[in-house]
């Protein structure tokens, strides 16, 4: 029996298609989509089967499956990138106050943005950490990491149009963004002393080795795990929390819960975690 073909489009695309999709993203990134998202699919895929000269979304997956260079580009194609700057204020105010703790003071401190996206995330907290602790921010270190490789691009450049920027408070818009001129105008760019306090890597999560080491004081994983099932969320939060500081911090987004692992981690504040004590180890 022949699979439904899912409406009229500019190339062939069936419900076959859409589920083999599904199921090479959750293989190779851990990423379960919702059977609501079959348009979403079409019309991210699309444009890689323009530029292969390709007429059918199965003659895309053969083509995938017989050229590994061509995974990089299928994730970035169908991972969702929704961030701005200083996204849930109150995660960056909780970290200001982490930072300036007592038993905090004078060593070296260590943070990561574990879906870094554009690069708004890290670059949020670096300058919630500056205005923190002023000249004693030489000490901070963020990794920011993401799968998608092209939005890890624009991160590293640090280069925003300026209606992303302009949400921020006019005394961070002046101190911490260069506004372009000339060919640049529209454009404003993150201050050296702020991209020099975060590093970005590739990272996926459902590699076995992250090539981290721990200590870390925070992790900001925010609305990655909803993409997750539920298994795979609490394998990986087991893996984080074995990354932080006993006294460390984990940040999650605001429609993400983890009642189902209260033996990794416990709800300090509104969508802020701490980890158990003899948890993972």
């Amino acid at each position: 029996m022949n699979a439904r073909v899912l409406g009229e489009h500019e190339f062939g695309y069936d419900e076959d298609d859409f589920e083999q999709v599904r199921d090479r993203l959750y293989r190779r990134a851990g990423i379960s989509l919702a059977s609501s998202k079959q348009q979403m699919v079409y019309s991210r895929l699309a444009r890689r089967l323009r530029e292969l000269n390709l007429r059918s979304f199965s003659s895309y997956l053969a083509y995938l499956d017989q050229h590994p260079e061509e995974w990089q580009p299928f994730i970035n194609a169908l991972t969702t990138n929704i961030t701005a700057f200083f996204r849930e204020q109150h995660h960056f105010e909780q970290l200001a106050s982490l930072a300036r703790e007592p038993q905090r003071r004078g060593r070296p401190l260590r943070f990561w943005s574990a879906a870094s996206s554009t690069g708004e995330e890290p670059y949020s907290m670096a300058m919630a950490l500056r205005q923190a602790l002023g000249e004693q921010a030489h000490r901070v270190q963020i990794i920011a990491s993401d799968i998608d490789t092209g939005v890890l691009e624009t991160a590293r450049r640090g280069i925003y149009p300026l209606e992303r920027i302009d949400p921020l408070d006019p005394a961070l818009k002046k101190r911490y963004f260069q506004r372009g001129t000339g060919s640049n105008a529209g454009l404003a760019r993150v201050v050296p002393e702020l991209r020099q306090m975060v590093e970005f890597r590739r990272i996926n999560l459902l590699e076995t080795d992250w090539r981290l080491s721990g200590g870390f004081d925070a992790i900001f994983c925010r609305n990655v795990m909803i993409y997750f099932d539920k298994p795979t969320q609490v394998r990986l939060l087991e893996r984080m929390v074995r990354l932080l500081r006993p006294d460390g911090l984990f940040f999650a987004g605001h429609s993400e819960s983890f009642v189902q692992a209260s033996h990794v981690v416990k709800l300090v504040c509104r969508t802020v975690y701490q980890p158990v004590p003899g948890g993972p180890t």
